[in-house]
């Protein structure tokens, strides 16, 4: 299937306060986000014309803008309402809403304290993450060199661009080796997440275990999805998990906006078999996206 390049679609993107037909929705090739990577973002989903958890997203974004040193220039109350105008001039009911904020051209150096602060909402139509028939049977994951790095070496409770970097290069490694996706281990070796969703694995006791999220983004998606196995009874424990851990889990997936709930049934050299807790997770947050939780 050819792909779409996403600067030649139709429709409109809204930018610095006005609806932008989407083709000419550009920045200056000399943008300090462009050079110095000062730009963040949030990918948030819409169900049948309702963005799930749109306030928490429009925080995360105001506090990672916080986080590379600038503000969110718009209110909470007005960036939710500003993403509802941009599905309705897309005509999109379900689909995937971008919201990023970055630094302009004003200085070109490290330093940016007067640079102009750009804001942006894009939406598109967004179909799963992985192929749905792929996806029930459980993907696979390499397992990365490279680290995350630690909270005192980077803005890690960011959604910032930059930080994505070795995600995009240990994805790139994952698929050449034939796998979909790679696992990512954090500077002092414990499990972290995959490159772009938090990971949770049900050990043979049925306990459910996930990564302590002290160098990673503790996920929106990722806070839903504990909520709902608390409600089910499920013990959750969040902890520094080694990779050996992983010999004891049965059941593995994935948990982002964009991959929703997605199993798992290999990580490297260790194997799972996506049950009935999976398949209950999985179902369990396709009814409360879609207005049935």
């Amino acid at each position: 299937m050819a792909l779409i390049p996403f600067d030649d679609r139709d429709g409109v993107i809204w930018m610095n306060g006005e609806m932008v037909d989407w083709r000419n929705a550009k920045t200056h090739t000399l943008s300090h986000a462009l050079h110095y990577g000062s730009q963040v973002f949030e990918g948030e989903r819409a169900y049948g014309g309702n963005i799930f958890k749109s306030r928490e997203h429009t925080q995360r974004l105001r506090q990672s803008c916080r986080y590379l040193d600038f503000e969110l220039p718009v209110s909470d109350e007005e960036l939710d309402g500003i993403k509802y105008q941009v599905l309705a001039a897309n005509y999109i009911t379900d689909g995937y809403v971008r919201a990023f904020c970055w630094r302009g051209s004003e200085m070109m150096a490290i330093s940016a304290q007067e640079t102009k602060i750009h804001l942006a909402v894009a939406a598109w139509q967004w179909p799963s993450y992985f192929d749905p028939e792929v996806k029930m049977k459980g993907i696979t994951l390499d397992i990365s060199d490279w680290r995350r790095p630690s909270s005192e070496s980077a803005p890690v409770h960011a959604k910032a661009a930059g930080l994505y970097m070795i995600c995009t290069l240990s994805k790139h490694i994952a698929e050449q080796k034939g796998f979909q996706d790679s696992l990512m281990l954090d500077w002092r070796g414990y499990i972290a997440e995959a490159t772009g969703a938090n990971v949770f694995f049900l050990m043979r006791d049925g306990t459910l275990h996930t990564p302590t999220p002290d160098c990673f983004l503790n996920g929106i998606t990722r806070q839903t999805v504990i909520d709902m196995a608390k409600a089910r009874g499920i013990e959750v424990i969040e902890r520094h998990m080694q990779p050996g851990d992983m010999a004891e889990a049965e059941e593995c997936f994935l948990t982002g906006t964009a991959a929703e709930v997605t199993p798992v049934r290999q990580i490297g050299d260790y194997r799972f078999t996506p049950g009935a807790i999976t398949r209950e997770l999985v179902n369990g947050y396709a009814e409360l996206v879609n207005g049935g939780g």
